[in-house]
């Protein structure tokens, strides 16, 4: 598999999904992903209304992580048809003595699993 600067390689692959880094090339799906009502109202506002918008919530928030600590959320898209479903990753929290798992998928991919095989591998 090759890379490009919008498809990084995978970190890890399960039977139904592949995880890879966030690039700003996910700004569409970002969007879609922070102005779902469930994500404002169990995670937060993070003011990401625009595809602008999504691209600085990407280079403040996940690639800084990377890049700070060596981790952060990744893109959770499905193998059969690489279309991105969701985020996973580990954060570390100020509020928290250490890592946190988070996760938050689009609604049309919740509730079969995807968050359980995601975390577990």
């Amino acid at each position: 598999m090759t890379s490009t600067p919008d498809a990084p390689l995978p970190l890890f692959t399960t039977d139904r999904v592949v995880v890879a880094p966030l690039t700003l090339a996910d700004d569409a799906f970002i969007v879609a992903l922070l102005t779902d009502p469930d994500w404002l109202r169990y995670i937060g506002d993070r003011g990401v209304r625009t595809l602008d918008d999504a691209r600085r919530y990407l280079e403040t928030g996940p690639m800084a992580s990377y890049a700070e600590h060596g981790f952060g959320l990744y893109r959770v898209a499905r193998r059969d048809t690489g279309v991105p479903i969701g985020i996973c990753g580990l954060l570390r929290r100020a509020t928290l003595p250490d890592v946190d798992i988070g996760f938050a998928f689009l609604p049309a991919h919740r509730g079969q699993g995807f968050a359980v095989e995601t975390a577990r591998a």
